[in-house]
C-alpha cells in the first residue's frame, strides 16, 4: 500500500523481459522526442507516448506499470497542464502514477488539486499515493491533517504518509483530531485502529 519511489531505468529494465525491454525502449525514445506542451485550445492528436502510458500495464505488466508511467511522464518532460489532463482522463492506475510523479515534475503546490481530488475518492491506492513526498511539502496543516484521518477511515497504513513523524510531532490539533476519532469509534463500539496510536505517539502529546 506504501507509495514506494519508482525505480531507476536500468533497474526496472532488468526486471521486464525482452519484449518488454524493447517496448520501454520505444516507449521512452517517443516520449524524450515529445514536443512541449501545446498552447492552450490547440485541436493536437494524442502523442505516441501518452498512448503508450495508457497501455503500460498491458506490455509491462500491471506491478511495473507505475514505475513505467512515471518514467514516460520524467521522458516526456510532463508540464502542469499535461499531468492534469492525463490524471483527469485517466484510469485509476494512471491517476495513482500521476501522483507519484508531482514531486519529481512540479516544484510548487500549483499541481494540489490533483492531490486534493485524490484524498476525496475511497480508492485506496489513489489516496497512498497522494499522501507521498508532494503532500509532505505542499499541503497546509488543516487539509493534512484531514489527509492522516482519511488514512484511518478507509484502512491506508500511516506508514504510506511522507515524513509523517517530522510534520506530527508537536501538533496538539492533530492529536485531539486523532483522540476525538478514537472515542468516537470506541461509542460506537468499533475497533480502534492500531496505526491512530501511532499517529498519536508521534504527535508527543497526551492522549
Amino acid at each position: 500500500m506504501t507509495a514506494n519511489p519508482p525505480p531507476a531505468r536500468e533497474e526496472l529494465a532488468a526486471r521486464l523481459d525482452g519484449t518488454a525491454r524493447s517496448w520501454l525502449d520505444t516507449a521512452l525514445a517517443e516520449a524524450a522526442a515529445a514536443p512541449g506542451h501545446p498552447a492552450e485550445g490547440d485541436n493536437v492528436a494524442v502523442a505516441p507516448w501518452e498512448l503508450r502510458f495508457a497501455a503500460a500495464g498491458r506490455h509491462c505488466g500491471q506491478e511495473h506499470a507505475d514505475s513505467v508511467r512515471v518514467l514516460l511522464l520524467q521522458e516526456a518532460r510532463a508540464d502542469l497542464a499535461t499531468l492534469t489532463r492525463l490524471y483527469h482522463q485517466g484510469t485509476a492506475g494512471e491517476r495513482r502514477a500521476v501522483l507519484l510523479a508531482l514531486p519529481l515534475r512540479v516544484t510548487g503546490p500549483e499541481a494540489l488539486p490533483l492531490t486534493e481530488d485524490a484524498l476525496r475518492t475511497n480508492d485506496t491506492r489513489l489516496v497512498a499515493a497522494a499522501v507521498g513526498p508532494y503532500a509532505a511539502a505542499h499541503l497546509d496543516p488543516h487539509s493534512w491533517r484531514h489527509a492522516i484521518l482519511k488514512c484511518l477511515f478507509t484502512g491506508v497504513p500511516v506508514t504510506a504518509v511522507h515524513d509523517l513523524g517530522t510534520r506530527a510531532h508537536g501538533d496538539a490539533e492533530l492529536a485531539r483530531m486523532l483522540a476525538d476519532f478514537a472515542a468516537e469509534r470506541t461509542a460506537a463500539g468499533r475497533p480502534v485502529p492500531a496505526d491512530l496510536h501511532h499517529a498519536l505517539n508521534l504527535t508527543g502529546e497526551e492522549s
